[in-house]
């Protein structure tokens, strides 16, 4: 078998293939044939060397990935040869809050899907929707599960904000829209303005032509604010200037330039909103974010697959920033 290896710091020029003999399930283990793979932001940063979770060396990257189960180890008893899975980026998070007991994760401190033949711990694995494909599923473990966490305890009628056209807002958007919510989306552009609503949201703001977006939440929601906001940049004070009093803000990433600028006490203060920072999401919530998949037959948004031997292309063209949508890796 084939697989990627990776040194944290040293950039998608780093990243090296090579062959190893086919691996063999122990104990508690499933050997998955992973079909595809699908980059996050925490990909980039693991290159970069910036990943907040510690990333052992020579690790076979990538968190994401599906694929189908070939062999299964002694004592394995929830899987069989034949199924279709995925696999949880945090294996011993089963469900609960997150704790430092549950911080080995794929990808970082542990080897990742970017290889033809994975060994995968049985308490990991996640079955797939039966309407989605491999490059479809491969898109979940991450983003998917990242968003389903942020919207946590939204009802019906709810207003929410996403921000952008990356995984964790298109999932945002889809499930916002699924529960009855309302969705004002945030981007830049025409282009990217017109997809957005095609997807179901109600309203969207170009922050180019309105750089005040939080006002301009406020202005269509009657001067209240949005009840949530799904913090994608770390832009953290002006999405708690576009929530309502005692509103949410789920703080995912830090992907915008301004994410190190100090927040006011103040301003947080007068909102009175909650700011949770929200990593991934338990291995129950994955489950239970399927069930929403299968039930109202969601399809991820995929921007472009690659090929398995195109790899370095592959995270070149994520880290252009140009993708709307997710972007994939076929092994096939």
């Amino acid at each position: 078998m084939r697989s990627y290896h990776l040194d944290s710091g040293a950039g998608i020029e780093g990243l090296t293939i090579r062959e190893h003999a086919d691996p063999v399930p122990g104990p508690g283990q499933v050997l998955v044939a992973v079909k595809a793979t699908s980059l996050s932001f925490r990909e980039l940063l693991v290159a970069r060397g910036t990943y907040v979770l510690p990333v052992k060396p020579d690790v076979v990257p990538v968190s994401d990935g599906a694929g189908e189960v070939v062999a299964v180890g002694p004592g394995v008893t929830s899987a069989k040869v034949g199924d279709r899975v995925t696999a949880t980026l945090f294996p011993s998070w089963q469900d609960g809050p997150f704790g430092a007991e549950h911080l080995a994760q794929r990808g970082g401190s542990l080897d990742g899907m970017l290889t033809e033949l994975a060994l995968v711990e049985e308490e990991a694995i996640v079955p797939i929707p039966d309407h989605l494909s491999y490059e479809e599923a491969a898109t979940l473990p991450c983003v998917a599960v990242t968003a389903w966490n942020a919207l946590e305890g939204l009802r019906p009628g709810d207003t929410v904000v996403t921000q952008g056209s990356g995984g964790v807002s298109l999932f945002a958007l889809q499930f916002a829209k699924a529960r009855g919510a309302r969705v004002i989306a945030t981007t830049s552009g025409p282009a990217k303005s017109e997809r957005l609503a095609k997807l179901g949201a109600d309203e969207v703001i170009d922050y180019r032509a309105n750089p005040d977006w939080p006002a301009e939440v406020r202005r269509l929601t009657d001067g209240l604010g949005a009840h949530r906001v799904v913090d994608v940049a770390g832009q953290v004070e002006q999405s708690i200037k576009a929530v309502r009093l005692s509103g949410h803000v789920a703080l995912v990433g830090f992907v915008s330039e301004t994410a190190a600028a100090p927040i006011d006490a103040r301003v947080l203060f007068a909102s009175g909103a909650t700011v949770r920072a929200v990593a991934v999401g338990s291995r129950a919530q994955f489950r239970e974010m399927n069930e929403a998949i299968a039930a109202n037959l969601l399809r991820p948004v995929i921007d472009r697959v690659f090929p398995f031997d195109e790899a370095p292309e592959a995270y070149r063209y994520y880290a252009s920033g140009q993708p709307f949508g997710k972007v994939v890796i076929s092994h096939t």
